[in-house]
């Protein structure tokens, strides 16, 4: 997938905003009446560490990394464009963070996506996250899925 580039940035990136908003409606729709309980956290305004996508230079996706612990980050506003899911994107975006939160000395990274939200889960198994409790927000959340992987130096 030569064609797609990753560009490190943070959350004033116009792409990354754009991404977020489309993000947003698609979560309202799956999330339904506890959308609003989920949005508060979810809030871009502080964010420092962003990944934006680009395939054949259009934004097609983004994630980001924000502080959590001492030495974990939480993996927050993962989306893919729908024209542009199934081809390993989010893969590559969720490396890309990983790497970063190395960087920045973290060890873990903790991650919160929705029961309803079934790709997304399978996805961060895939690349070796493990469901934990949930925390902080979320605990008693029966529709929150909450998972974690420690960080390992490539």
């Amino acid at each position: 997938m030569t064609d797609l580039t990753l560009l490190r940035t943070n959350s004033d990136h116009t792409d990354f905003k754009e991404l977020v908003k489309l993000l947003d409606q698609d979560l309202a729709i799956r999330d339904g009446d506890d959308h609003a309980f989920y949005a508060q956290f979810n809030k871009i305004d502080a964010i420092k560490e962003v990944v934006v996508a680009f395939k054949n230079g259009i934004s097609v996706a983004c994630g980001a990394i924000k502080p959590f612990a001492d030495q974990t980050a939480e993996v927050k506003r993962m989306f893919v464009h729908p024209d542009f899911r199934n081809q390993g994107i989010a893969a590559r975006i969720l490396n890309e963070l990983e790497k970063w939160a190395l960087e920045l000395g973290y060890h873990t990274c903790v991650l919160e996506t929705g029961i309803k939200q079934p790709e997304a889960i399978g996805l961060y198994q895939k690349v070796g996250y493990h469901i934990t409790p949930n925390y902080g927000q979320y605990i008693g959340v029966e529709n929150s899925v909450c998972m974690a992987k420690a960080l390992e130096k490539s």
